[in-house]
């Protein structure tokens, strides 16, 4: 046995072990690693191998799998023993998902499958621990024996990484989505699919111009596509702002600049709403202050394009903070010295050196601004009045009295074209162009102060958009205080009382308040999904970055299609997708952590792709021409230069999971209920001062939670000096 054999060899023996002593099939307590000794008794919790001999034969198939893996193992690494690998890996999990599919709790899934081969005398359920993870070990052998062949440069970890993204792509995004986008060609009175499809797509309702003739309103379509350039320009121009003030203005501004930059992302997307609201709506206090002095009746002004503007300009900017903060972070100070040297003044240096390469960051944060508005669901339902975009359109075709279902898919099909040509139009601007700043030499330049001229701009900017920030939070952190807003505004603890209690008794401490099963729910879930999250992205994104495989187009497109679909859309197909054998998900805590993970992982890709475009390539190859594999390349290389994209991973992934609402709404049962889910049932009850409590509750929280993934992440060192101190001279 050859050292290079031994990952083979330990991927074998854990199939084969997921095989014999897991339960098989998914139990309906959710307990499968702690079944015990039932995986060797006949029943629910039995393992492959017993089930097997009860009269599921098909699932013999593993074992067979297992021969050739077992056999490649003591062959030296060749085509040969690649043959073999690929060989397992199609038996076993090839055969294992077709079986899966084709046999269901009632039998055959199929009446032609029943009529080729006669009524099946057993059943089988979902997959449970032992089905997953053998699954897992026969495709990553198959990844091994592409890699043993010639592919992937004859690299185990990345023809691994590659094939195991790639399936996890497949497995949560395309086949759930493609699953629901499919309805947008089902029958509709007596046409065909294409002609069905047609007919949905093409409406005046959906791509009417009559606001340019005097009408009332555009289509939804064009709705959307307005809005989303208009956010994604108004988030990128702020996130940038507020980026170069934290990184190269005044270092007294920091702290309270990071704070309040981020505040918005650490709110749930109401809260947000109900503020404007309570400061711009009908009865909101400037409304109020305008016909007290000057005699103006109130309107519902705000409700419409403006104020949903106004909401996702609020929500996403702190995404592009994150994202612009790491690029310009990157920046090597050596180039701007450079450019001084020349005799450029600092404008000229910032305008001919500094922004150019800001260019990644710039782009990728408009992308993600872009299809953050075009997914959004919570703001044009709160602040959207009489404007509809494609997100309200579908969720009204899903829940309303209509319930049409292809019409919902074939409007998805809509947002995801207006994805794709943002992607072609990110990836058109940034041409081929390098914009590598970070290489493997030493970098000891101090950072360009901005000129005085840009910096006062900057601030004139940033410091009323804080201060409206600050605003706007205070009114909403004033409704948990206060009795009954607008009517009793007597300082009161209550709310926090009947959300939050808590009693010492005899057995101990007891949490009595009506909150804190969904706060302990919520908390777990989303801590658990947010390193998962921001693992997955990165190694996505170093797989764009640093690697070339066919396909590559697909898989980058398959990690931001989660994007694309709004989340309402992405929770149903969830629901299609995972209710029946052989992944049944639905009810569990499981299905809610894959939600949170597939939806937020393109932030994770993009601010790695953003990172990865600064870091030169020779960093990787110095480490590999010095004999480290690409896992320690990755580890102890690359992934320290990336922790400001780790930062922002981490933080959206954690505070997303808390704050989320639409992906999850379908998927939450009485034994998972989320925060969100408490929280619009308290406002559905008109209960809006515990509502409000329990969102200062999770504000906090997650100001805590972002607090502690930067310091236990830390900061990112390229051995740069600080700014000089002047020196005082002695008076001669």
């Amino acid at each position: 046995m050859t050292a290079a054999n031994r990952p083979l060899l330990v991927l074998t023996l854990a199939t084969l072990a997921a095989w014999l002593l897991l339960p098989w099939s998914a139990l309906q307590d959710g307990h499968g690693l702690l079944a015990g000794t039932a995986v060797f008794t006949a029943g629910d919790a039995a393992s492959g191998l017993v089930q097997a001999a009860s009269g599921r034969p098909w699932l013999w198939l593993a074992l067979a799998a297992l021969v050739p893996a077992a056999a490649a193992c003591v062959l030296r690494p060749g085509r040969a023993q690649g043959t073999l690998l690929l060989a397992a890996g199609l038996v076993g999990a090839g055969g294992l998902l077709a079986t899966g599919f084709a046999i269901g709790p009632r039998g055959w899934n199929a009446a032609w499958l029943e009529a080729a081969f006669g009524e099946l005398a057993v059943q089988q359920f979902g997959l449970g621990w032992g089905g997953a993870l053998c699954l897992a070990g026969f495709g990553l052998l198959g990844a091994c024996g592409l890699a043993r062949r010639g592919l992937f440069r004859g690299d185990l970890f990345v023809a691994g990484a590659v094939v195991g993204s790639a399936a996890l792509l497949l497995l949560f995004i395309v086949f759930p989505v493609g699953k629901a986008l499919a309805g947008a060609f089902g029958p509709q009175d007596g046409l065909g699919p294409l002609a069905a499809f047609w007919d949905r797509i093409a409406q005046e309702r959906h791509f009417g111009l009559g606001c340019l003739g005097g009408g009332v309103r555009c289509g939804v379509a064009w709705n959307t596509v307005l809005l989303g350039l208009s956010t994604a320009a108004s988030t990128t121009l702020l996130g940038t702002v507020l980026a170069l003030l934290a990184e190269r203005g005044d270092r007294r501004l920091r702290r309270p600049l990071n704070l309040l930059a981020l505040l918005p992302i650490i709110t749930p997307p109401f809260v947000v709403g109900l503020g404007l609201v309570l400061l711009f709506g009908r009865a909101g206090v400037v409304n109020q202050a305008l016909e007290w002095a000057f005699g103006v009746q109130p309107t519902r002004w705000f409700y419409g394009w403006f104020g949903v503007w106004l909401a996702q300009t609020f929500a996403f900017t702190p995404v592009a903070f994150l994202v612009m903060r790491g690029v310009v972070q990157g920046i090597a100070p050596s180039l701007e010295e450079a450019a001084q040297t020349l005799r450029a003044d600092r404008w000229r240096t910032f305008t001919s050196v500094t922004l150019p390469l800001l260019k990644p960051g710039l782009a990728n944060a408009f992308l993600v601004g872009f299809i953050e508005s075009m997914a959004d669901f919570g703001n044009p339902i709160v602040v959207g009045g009489q404007f509809s975009v494609l997100s309200t359109e579908i969720f009204f075709a899903i829940v309303g009295a209509q319930f049409d279902a292809g019409r919902a898919a074939a409007l998805a099909w809509l947002l995801t074209g207006f994805a794709l040509g943002a992607f072609a139009l990110q990836r058109w601007v940034l041409g081929r162009r390098g914009y590598t700043t970070v290489t493997g030499k030493g970098d000891a330049g101090v950072p360009l102060a901005l000129p005085d001229g840009l910096r006062r701009a900057l601030l004139a900017v940033a410091l009323p958009w804080l201060a409206f920030t600050l605003v706007v939070y205070l009114f909403a952190f004033t409704g948990g205080f206060v009795r009954t807003w607008g009517r009793d505004w007597t300082p009161t603890l209550a709310h926090f009382t009947t959300a939050f209690s808590w009693e010492w008794g005899a057995a101990g401490l007891a949490w009595t308040g009506t909150a804190w099963r969904s706060f302990f729910t919520t908390v777990t879930l989303a801590g658990i999904a947010a390193p998962l999250t921001a693992g997955l992205g990165l190694l996505v994104a170093w797989l764009l970055a640093r690697t070339t495989f066919r396909g590559r187009g697909g898989f980058e497109f398959a990690a931001l299609l989660a994007f694309a679909i709004p989340g309402t859309v992405l929770g149903v197909s969830y629901i299609l997708a995972f209710n029946v054998p052989p992944i049944e998900l639905t009810g569990t805590g499981a299905v809610i952590v894959l939600c949170f993970v597939f939806r937020n992982l393109p932030v994770g890709v993009r601010a790695g792709a953003a990172a990865f475009q600064q870091l030169d390539r020779s960093l990787d190859e110095a480490s590999l021409m010095l004999r480290a594999g690409s896992w320690r390349t990755l580890r102890h290389v690359v992934l320290p230069l990336l922790k400001p994209a780790l930062v922002a991973a981490l933080v959206y992934a954690f505070v997303r999971a808390v704050t989320t609402v639409s992906a999850v709404i379908f998927l939450v049962t009485a034994e998972y209920e989320l925060a969100t889910t408490y929280i619009i049932g308290r406002v559905g009850n008109g209960d809006y001062g515990v509502a409000l409590a329990y969102c200062t509750v999770l504000i906090v929280l997650m100001s805590a939670a972002t607090a502690a993934i930067q310091w236990l992440v830390g900061e990112r060192r390229l051995g740069r000096r600080g700014a000089a101190r002047p020196v005082a001279l002695p008076a001669t």
